[in-house]
């Protein structure tokens, strides 16, 4: 199973919590709708970004019923989607958005041919080290290149990597570690990230390889007092992806944190909007529909 529908799967019990009030989600992210069939940024333009992160909030919370209406925004997007071909425009990043968000589309609408060519723009970040990067031809990779290039190869619907290709990618990570347990997403950098941590964990979890037990020490160690996770060590504030993708990361090590559950939960209560959405820190005064996602997922993995 793929990463992107194994936090699905996650974001989707997020409704136990939130039971009435997904309704409110659901209208905050449908008012997130673009006329050219995207979903908006914080700036309220279409984002390729941020329109992944919608989609599957929607797929998350509702059975998108068959109405007239529904079926036109989703002839929008698709045409929309459409308009980025294979990527050819785009950089790394995006282009696993692009991925990411025709995952959310039925198979068949994405021509063959397309996702063929997308799949080797894809391909051509890989780095020297067997990692991948955002730019070709680079060196080394970082933790959050091996990341989004496995997760869009999922969500392309390719075959599982070959050995020495998942041998390339081990190395590649393997030289991210960092001395406290963790990972960096450069080489060279002193102290592991949360977010690098977890985007390692998650690649050798998919591709089937050996994960070290300290990783799990090192997130369970940027838990800050108020039930959130920080992103680094020295960073004093926790924030809402560092703590859902902790909390993702140690669910797939099924390392015990629930001793802690009722604070993550209350963590959560203080970033949601009555509006139907989540905010980023307590230092982020305008909520968004990345961070809406990821408090979907926390959630998810604080309810059961």
């Amino acid at each position: 199973m793929s990463r992107r529908l194994q936090m699905l799967q996650v974001a989707r019990l997020a409704q136990r919590t939130l039971g009435d009030a997904a309704e409110l989600v659901v209208k905050y992210i449908k008012s997130l709708s673009t006329p050219e069939g995207g979903y908006a940024n914080r700036g309220g333009q279409p984002d390729l970004y941020y329109t992944p992160f919608a989609l599957d909030c929607l797929v998350a919370l509702t059975t998108s019923p068959n109405d007239e209406i529904n079926l036109k925004k989703t002839n929008m997007t698709r045409e929309w989607l459409q308009a980025f071909g294979d990527g050819a425009s785009l950089d790394f990043v995006h282009r696993c958005c692009l991925a990411r968000a025709w995952a959310s589309q039925p198979t068949t609408t994405l021509d063959k041919t397309v996702r063929a060519s997308l799949v080797k723009r894809i391909e051509s970040t890989r780095s020297k080290d067997g990692g991948f990067a955002a730019v070709s031809g680079a060196k080394e990779g970082t933790a959050y290149g091996c990341f989004l290039a496995i997760n869009a190869f999922a969500d392309l619907q390719q075959p599982p990597l070959s050995s020495d290709d998942r041998k390339g990618i081990a190395n590649c990570l393997e030289s991210l570690r960092t001395q406290d347990g963790g990972w960096a997403n450069a080489v060279g950098q002193q102290r592991g990230s949360t977010t690098a941590s977890a985007a390692a964990i998650a690649t050798l979890a998919s591709l089937e390889l050996g994960v070290p037990k300290k990783s799990a020490e090192f997130l369970l160690a940027q838990q800050h007092s108020s039930g959130g996770f920080v992103a680094a060590p020295e960073v004093p504030m926790p924030d809402l992806l560092s703590t859902a993708v902790a909390l993702h990361a140690l669910d797939t090590l099924e390392h015990e944190w629930r001793d802690s559950q009722e604070l993550v939960l209350d963590f959560l209560d203080s970033l949601w909007s009555a509006e139907g959405a989540f905010h980023g820190s307590w230092a982020d005064d305008e909520p968004d529909v990345e961070y809406t996602f990821y408090g979907l997922v926390a959630l998810g993995h604080a309810s059961v």
